[in-house]
């Protein structure tokens, strides 16, 4: 989650080491040192024997410490051992890091150390025992250390009673299988341990899993300086009193989601050097104050809900050696404060050696005298609104090593002067407007490791070799830019690149270097004009370490010696949008996104489909394929999100496919030859978003069933056997969410009843989200350095008349399709409540009665179709109030009376009103010449032959409407772009 995971990763390590060395570290001298009593002693020997030694233990001073302990020599000089020197007692027992193996209870013997003080188990493996409630009887104790030891269950109540504690860690017990908290304080143990442990100066709680709130009484411990409380699940109101307590230096509450707060005004005597509140809900505006923390060093606000601008203030920060406030709402420029070192009687950050502004929604420019601070190691400005070109100055920042401008808005071309960055690792120029080509310097950055530059207007000719020379490259990404990559190398020593991602570079060849290569774990080559076979090479296990492969977009015609690649590890395979020929290469088993749609794949579905578990997408549409769906679809359900087998010719029944996944976002079965009825086993997909069955030979009746899914959108069963009438909803609760209903070119029969119409909540708003409707198809875990894969949801309706292909389909878009049928009756008014409708055909139907004066609500309205229906009376006047309307068809109905004038009518044409005998008008064929023209009389409008219907120009366009409603589309036959790298 955060933005500097190295830094992070090792302050957590740092910290568990320190956590688990010995509390009391000096070694007292002493002329006299008195005899071990000797049931102690037993009792420590016995201690010993329980426990095996084994390597669980880590840090630099970790060793066995009980291998010291011998009966024949006196325990006062055994390892992590120490007593009162008047009494001889043992009060330390430290066997932090001791490798120590084996469970611990109620009969262990160090509980017969009754005059124990401090007590450090930490670092060390007891088996995921439980915490002894005898703990409770080592009343003495003022140090007790359980952290990192495999201890689970609940925190016992008698740990409370321990009142002269001033030091308690139970953080860090974590089970590395299942990466989840193995230990529990339950409320009201929180607010019982501040009741109790009035004294505590050190309460470190990371990981123990609390499901509270934080009590009020935590402010009471005014002798606290250190509170670590990293996920934790704390919710509710965190007090703002905590962050006024005296001497309190370090607070952490990292990784609580659910807990809310604002920072408070703090005072210039806060002794504060670390505050983490990253990954919380804090709100509000990060007040002026935080200059006031003179002594702050650690400033982690990353992941929470701020906003505002930031303060000048936090340029009075001298000590602070990191910043982190990525992924917030914050707007604004950036401070000058953070670089402006002219005014250093009240500014120093000279020592700030990591700035980073991630995803904070920054604009204009970026300061020049941030090449002022010399120290930096880290420059995060990535996912901004950042503009203008890169400064010079940067160039000055000689120790940078890390240099993240990623996803802002800059341009121009790249300063030579990169080459004085000698010490970078890591330049991150992706998803801007940089042009031009690129430097030669860059060559020369030898301790380079990633580099990013994807998606630019970068152009000109590319020496791959160049690149090549990079001794220590891992990432090299220069896909979606105007560059023409060439490469020769086959023979010289070469990096071994992780990432490679050369899409939209003018290819003609798979790059000769990729032979040599052993730890590819990302190659994207799509979008090039690669012909051919793809090598054997490719298949051949040399790339054992492959998880990700984008051959999409190219001329690739078959597989050469195909063999399926890393059967545990590959995730991702993307050749669509090629010529491959015969049945669909085999996907190993371990893959989750399985793309191969857009070629000429003939043949049934393999056998081997049947064994993909774990499969997220499988997209085999627009291919030639034949045969019945197997059954064992169903196998594959529980994983599997996205279904994508249109545009083939699948035959058969579908009813039987059983799909119980819980994750099935998207399903789209259309353009094939599928009889039978839908299969019931849909209303088990409670996340599904988009059906589509359109173009088949499904006979059912009206799915009303599927109104019971919380989540659907869209719902198209176009050009089908449907039939029957439209029953009222049993429930108002029934597809909420819908926003496209396609049920054009059925059977269905009967009169619309109006609950049909009330339950679509969604409908009824014009607001909505301006994103497409589209899944990440990337696991984000699998990969250091991917992308995002976006698949997005495509469909082809009727809209204004034509046949349109909506390869992207905007989440805000709203149409009712329900042309071609045999519906009868009025048009419900209850239509006119849909104010988020574009679209509304119900043409050719047999729909009479007047046009509801209701559909002038309809504001957002683009096309409306009621053609070849028995509609009657006047055209309502209130359809001038419908300011988007660029498509009408109110053709062969039995209209009269005159056509009205004004705004949108007067755009449309005779082709709109033709058939309407009794229709006259201005911009018609049948001027109103007299008074008995404007009455109009009826006109006997002849049944037409669902068949015969008036034929609509069947061709894709380029859609889109005025006034900021605009739900244009790029037009052709790819529905999936993945981010290019």
């Amino acid at each position: 989650m955060a933005c500097s995971p190295c830094f992070y990763m090792s302050i957590h390590f740092l910290f568990l080491y320190l956590s688990c060395q010995p509390i009391d570290a000096h070694i007292l001298s002493r002329s006299v040192k008195p005899l071990c009593l000797e049931d102690e002693m037993s009792a420590l020997l016995q201690f010993k024997e329980r426990y095996e030694i084994a390597n669980v233990s880590g840090g630099p001073l970790a060793h066995p410490k009980t291998l010291s302990w011998k009966n024949s020599q006196d325990c006062c000089s055994w390892d992590g051992i120490e007593f009162d020197e008047n009494t001889g007692h043992v009060i330390v027992l430290d066997m932090g890091s001791s490798f120590l193996y084996g469970s611990i209870d109620n009969n262990s013997t160090i509980f017969q150390l009754a005059y124990l003080e401090k007590l450090n188990l930490g670092n060390n493996h007891f088996n995921y025992s439980q915490i002894p409630s005898r703990v409770g009887d080592l009343s003495r104790l003022t140090h007790l250390n359980l952290s990192a030891s495999f201890f689970s269950g609940q925190v016992p109540s008698e740990i409370f009673k321990l009142t002269r504690l001033v030091y308690l860690n139970l953080c860090c017990n974590l089970d590395p299988h299942h990466d989840r908290s193995l230990l529990e304080m339950k409320a009201p143990g929180l607010r019982r341990l501040s009741q109790n442990l009035t004294g505590l100066e050190e309460l470190l709680l990371s990981l123990v899993n609390m499901s509270s709130p934080v009590p009020n009484k935590l402010a009471n411990l005014s002798s606290l300086r250190r509170l670590n409380m990293d996920e934790c699940d704390l919710h509710g109101i965190f007090p703002p009193a905590i962050f006024h307590l005296p001497k309190l230096q370090y607070l952490s509450v990292d990784d609580n989601e659910d807990l809310m707060g604002r920072l408070p005004n703090f005072n210039s005597s806060s002794p504060l050097k670390e505050l983490q509140l990253g990954g919380t809900s804090f709100y509000g505006e990060l007040p002026a104050s935080i200059g006031n923390l003179r002594s702050l060093e650690i400033l982690n606000l990353e992941f929470c809900n701020l906003t505002g601008s930031l303060p000048l203030s936090i340029g009075n920060l001298s000590l602070l050696s990191h910043l982190g406030i990525c992924g917030n709402n914050f707007s604004g420029s950036i401070p000058t404060s953070f670089a402006n070192l002219s005014n250093l009687e009240y500014l120093d950050i000279k020592k700030l050696a990591t700035l980073n502004l991630w995803r904070i929604k920054l604009y204009g420019e970026i300061p020049p005298s941030i090449g002022n601070l010399s120290q930096l190691v880290e420059l995060n400005f990535l996912g901004n609104q950042l503009k203008g070109t890169i400064p010079s100055q940067l160039m000055n920042l000689t120790q940078l090593a890390v240099l993240k401008l990623g996803t802002n808005q800059l341009s121009g071309s790249l300063p030579s002067g990169l080459v004085n960055m000698t010490q970078l690792v890591v330049l991150d120029l992706s998803r801007n407007k940089f042009h031009g080509q690129i430097p030669s310097s860059i060559y020369q950055l030898q301790n380079l490791q990633v580099l990013r530059l994807f998606e630019n207007n970068f152009s000109g000719t590319i020496e791959l070799d160049n690149f090549l020379k990079l001794k220590r490259l891992l990432v090299l990404q220069l896909s979606s830019n105007q560059l023409s990559c060439r490469s020769s190398s086959t023979n010289v020593i070469l990096p071994q690149l992780g990432v490679l991602g050369l899409a939209s570079c003018n290819l003609r060849e798979f790059p000769a270097f990729l032979q040599t290569q052993k730890d590819m774990n990302l190659l994207d080559l799509s979008d090039n004009n690669i012909t051919g076979e793809v090598p054997f090479w490719v298949w051949d296990g040399r790339f054992e370490s492959l998880q990700y492969l984008n051959l999409s977009h190219n001329f690739l015609t078959g597989l050469d010696r195909y063999y399926p690649i890393n059967p545990l590890y590959m995730y991702t395979i993307d050749l669509s949008h090629n010529m491959l020929k015969g049945t669909p290469p085999e996907a190993p088993v371990s893959i989750l996104h399985y793309i191969i749609s857009n070629n000429g794949l003939t043949g049934a579905l393999p056998p081997w489909i049947c064994n993909l578990s774990s499969a997220i997408t499988l997209d085999l549409s627009s291919n030639n394929m034949t045969g019945v769906l197997p059954v064992c679809l169903g196998n594959i359900s529980e994983s599997l999100a996205i279904l994508n087998l249109k545009g083939n010719n699948f035959h058969g029944s579908i009813a039987k496919v059983l799909l119980t996944g819980t994750q099935l976002t998207m399903i789209d079965l259309s353009d094939n030859q599928l009889q039978g009825k839908l299969p019931r086993s849909l209303a088990n997909c409670k996340m599904l978003k988009f059906i589509n069955f359109a173009n088949n030979l499904i006979a059912d009746t009206f799915p009303s069933w599927l109104g019971s899914l919380p989540e659907l959108h869209v719902l198209i069963l176009r050009s089908n056997k449907f039939y029957g009438v439209i029953e009222r909803p049993k429930s108002s609760s029934t597809f909420l969410k819908l926003r496209i209903l396609d049920l054009s070119i059925n059977a269905f029969t009967g009169k619309l009843p109006m609950e049909f119409f009330q339950c679509w909540n969604a409908m009824k708003s014009k607001t909505g989200n301006f994103a497409y409707m589209q899944r990440n198809v990337q696991q984000s875990d699998y990969l250091m350095y991917i992308g995002n894969g976006i698949y997005n949801f495509s469909m082809t309706v009727i809209y204004k008349g034509h046949k349109t292909i909506y390869p992207k389909i905007l989440k805000v878009f709203t149409i009712i399709d329900l042309s071609r049928n045999f519906f009868k009756g009025e048009i419900p008014n209850v239509i006119g409540d849909l104010k988020g409708l574009q679209g509304l055909n119900l043409s050719n139907n047999f729909f009479s009665g007047h046009i509801p004066s209701s559909l002038g609500n309809l504001t957002a309205l683009e096309s409306l179709d009621l053609s070849l229906n028995k509609l009657s009376g006047q055209i309502p006047q209130k359809l001038l109030e419908l300011n988007f309307l660029s498509f009408l068809n109110i053709s062969y109905n039995n209209l009269t009376r005159f056509v009205p004038r004004g705004k949108q009518f007067n755009t449309f044409s005779n082709n709109s009103f033709e058939g309407n005998s009794g229709l006259c008008g201005e911009f018609i064929s049948k001027k109103c010449q007299d008074s008995g023209d404007k009455l109009g009389k009826p006109s006997t409008h002849q049944e037409e032959d669902l068949g015969s219907a008036i034929e609509l120009d069947w061709k894709v366009v380029l859609m889109g409407y005025a006034s900021g409603l605009v739900i244009g589309t790029v037009i052709g036959n790819t529905f999936i772009s993945w981010k290019h790298f």
